[in-house]
């Protein structure tokens, strides 16, 4: 019974953690307004499970990649 819940629990974590690196990649490669705003993206970002939702609902538009070349 115990490996099943591990496993639940494994199979259930795994997305909210890639979700919030791909989050926190984004915001990395991202330029703000301002670097206080990226910093508050980066905390918002952390919140277990809803943080990288927030992000990307309402930030992911925000930032602007830099031009390459």
């Amino acid at each position: 019974m115990r490996m099943k819940v591990a496993f639940l629990f494994i199979a259930f974590t795994i997305p909210f953690f890639l979700l919030t690196i791909w989050a926190l990649v984004d915001i990395s490669m991202k330029q703000f307004p301002s670097g206080g705003e990226k910093a508050a993206w980066w905390l918002i970002t952390l919140i277990p499970f809803i943080g990288w939702l927030v992000y990307f609902i309402i930030g992911f538009r925000r930032g602007v990649k830099p031009h390459e070349g």
